[in-house]
């Protein structure tokens, strides 16, 4: 395997490797981006930036593209870096992610950022191994479909904390900033000296992704290989929490199952809370969880959500964090 520079003469080259590139991530018609579009940025490249080809007995098997990011010169920016199928897994992309971070350097550039697609899970795999972390998230929105979400009344805040049954504070404070970087940008994260022997954690992110606070709370029990429970307000509505063991989600319950939707009966029942799960992994009475915890068809047919989450934290005796 060899990686040496593009050159000019190389332009139809790199054009059939993005051609194929494109036309595996499939993306959709509104992030399509022809060659046409974009064959001077890549000349611009070549001359200017960082455009290598990696080589196999003389056939291209891949390419990558970098430039220095103007406003930010300490930083370059790899727009595009391809790997053939045939010859994926045998070190092809981080050897020319090395190379393109070694010229970098004799640039001065101190950071290296790059754009990978959601669903291109090996290549997001791979820049995690090497360190890569997620800064920001690109979204889009069909502009009929935003006008109807905006029609629509505004969603109360929800909130949730997220409790570790553990009195290593520094422990969890380390996972908690090695992880949260992994799933998004959070404003803010808290947490909590032990009470009763849980750390409490609260985070911005957690509080409007619900499925971050699943997957904080997996990571953590896995990580410390402790009991996680993660309590939620959602909607001022509806009170969810989840249940961990050793990473694994072990019970799930929700006050008001067909809030989100309709449920067959069995998935219905599945979000019930189990009593005897809780004691076991919490402490708590098993008879005041089956009182407290209870199911209901609508919101009104139970407490306030907020008292009822007061209540079943009082049981687990934990702190339920939900005033922001």
């Amino acid at each position: 395997m060899t990686i040496r520079d593009a050159h000019e003469q190389d332009l139809d080259l790199l054009h059939r490797l993005r051609d194929e590139f494109q036309q595996e991530l499939e993306k959709p018609p509104f992030f399509d981006e022809p060659w046409a579009t974009v064959a001077e940025d890549v000349e611009d490249t070549i001359a200017k930036g960082v455009a290598l080809i990696a080589e196999e007995d003389g056939a291209a098997v891949g390419y990558a593209l970098a430039n220095l990011v103007p406003q930010t010169p300490i930083r370059g920016h790899l727009y595009d870096l391809y790997v053939h199928g045939d010859v994926r897994g045998r070190g092809v992309g981080r050897q020319l992610i090395a190379e393109v971070a070694d010229r970098l350097k004799g640039r001065g550039v101190t950071h290296l950022s790059l754009d990978v697609a959601l669903t291109n899970d090996s290549a997001r795999r791979l820049y995690e191994r090497l360190g890569f972390r997620s800064y920001d998230l690109l979204m889009a929105v069909p502009l009929d479909q935003l006008d109807q979400h905006l029609a629509a009344p505004a969603l109360a805040q929800s909130s949730a904390s997220t409790h570790v049954q553990t009195d290593d504070v520094d422990g969890v404070r380390r996972a908690v900033s090695q992880f949260m970087p992994r799933v998004g940008h959070s404003e803010w994260s808290d947490v909590s000296a032990a009470e009763h022997g849980w750390v409490t954690v609260t985070d911005e992110l957690c509080d409007r992704d619900r499925s971050v606070q699943r997957k904080l709370g997996a990571e953590l029990s896995a990580g410390m290989g402790v009991p996680v429970v993660a309590l939620a307000l959602e909607e001022d509505a509806v009170v969810r929490f989840l249940l961990f063991d050793r990473g694994r989600m072990v019970d799930e319950y929700l006050s008001v199952p067909t809030y989100y939707g309709d449920l067959n009966k069995a998935d219905e029942l599945s979000l019930a809370a189990n009593a005897t799960l809780v004691a076991r992994l919490t402490g708590a009475d098993p008879a005041s969880i089956r009182a407290v915890a209870r199911t209901a068809t609508t919101p009104s047919e139970l407490p306030p959500a907020r008292e009822l989450l007061t209540q079943i934290a009082d049981v687990m005796k934990l702190e339920a964090r939900i005033d922001r």
